[in-house]
């Protein structure tokens, strides 16, 4: 029965998230079409998927196809209203991720995740799947000058070890060292190096883009990780958001954004090694440095709402319309080690 289960969670993420035919599907899982749309038929009739009718057509099929055919990775586009709030918005992109991750995610696997307000909306929609063997394991540091940052990380990253019954590994070091050479001199360490090596084993990172600017700021700009001095040369040195606590540039480059060196996130080329890197970003004020992670290379698999994926497709246009611009997409642009 849980191989049952399993297959039609597998047919439905692929049939409804996935745009895939049943011809394709029942390749994928060895099987025919009829066994396919029985396994579909049962995800609508035992809750699996729950089909909404709305009364405008969505756009987000043609966004989607036109942000995998532009960056060359997997996009989903969750269909969400205009009209909808923020937090309707950031709860229809968590609620499709949920669904992703829990069908990708499986025994004998690592998952690595990078703390954030998107990742926890994220941990609340999670289907329980025990898995064998398999291991969660934080991705960035989250202490500070005024937390430890127990409660928030560790709390979050425990959820999901609950949800798949993996093994935890929490990160306890600050999300930002004072100095890079703390840094240098706690990566030698064997505690420290036990949980780098976990990362490196990762075969899915799960993780967010956090935007300098906007309505809503990312967590680690408004809970007390950055002095006042960091944020005003973040903005200095052209900044617009980050990943994993790793700040990049609008053209995608971070190698030499001095406070980079005392961040304990991974690098976007130390990301690169992970076979499935997840980004799900809900919110159009997240477009810039989402396309910043996007030219930087990051992302295999996107998730995010109709307004936020029109937005980065504007900013696409707006610099293919500027002769100004000198960028060329690069997919590893700055690479380090």
């Amino acid at each position: 029965m849980r191989a049952r289960g399993r297959d039609v969670l597998a047919a439905a993420s692929m049939y409804y998230l996935q745009d895939m035919t049943m011809e394709t599907i029942a390749r994928q899982l060895g099987t025919s079409r009829s066994t396919v749309s029985r396994l579909i038929k049962e995800a609508r009739e035992t809750g699996v998927v729950e089909i909404t009718l709305r009364p405008t057509q969505s756009r987000a099929p043609g966004l989607t196809q036109r942000i995998r055919d532009r960056y060359g990775i997997d996009a989903y586009v969750a269909p969400v209203p205009d009209s909808a709030t923020q937090a309707d918005r950031l709860d229809h992109v968590a609620r499709s991720a949920a669904r992703l991750v829990g069908s990708w995610f499986d025994s004998e696997m690592v998952l690595a995740i990078a703390w954030g307000t998107t990742i926890h909306a994220i941990a609340e929609h999670l289907q329980k799947k025990p898995t064998r063997g398999s291991a969660v394991v934080q991705l960035n540091g989250a202490a500070n000058t005024r937390s430890s940052g127990v409660d928030y990380a560790g709390d979050l990253i425990s959820g999901y070890g609950r949800a798949f019954g993996a093994h935890v590994h929490h990160f306890p070091v600050p999300a930002f060292f004072d100095y890079a050479e703390t840094r240098d001199a706690m990566w030698r360490e064997r505690s420290v190096r036990r949980v780098l090596d976990v990362q490196r084993r990762a075969d899915i990172a799960l993780f967010s883009v956090g935007a300098l600017e906007g309505e809503l700021p990312s967590h680690v700009y408004s809970a007390g990780y950055l002095e006042p001095s960091d944020v005003e040369m973040l903005e200095l040195e052209g900044v617009v958001g980050d990943v994993c606590t790793v700040f990049l540039r609008a053209d995608g480059s971070y190698a030499d954004v001095a406070i980079n060196a005392r961040a304990t996130g991974p690098t976007p080329a130390q990301l690169r090694l992970i076979p499935r890197r997840v980004c799900a970003v809900a919110g159009d004020t997240k477009a810039v440095p989402l396309r910043a992670a996007l030219l930087a290379g990051i992302p295999t698999h996107l998730i995010t709402d109709e307004l936020t994926a029109q937005r980065l497709l504007e900013l696409d246009d707006d610099v293919d319309d500027d002769p100004t611009w000198t960028n060329v997409r690069d997919p590893h642009p700055s690479r380090d080690s």
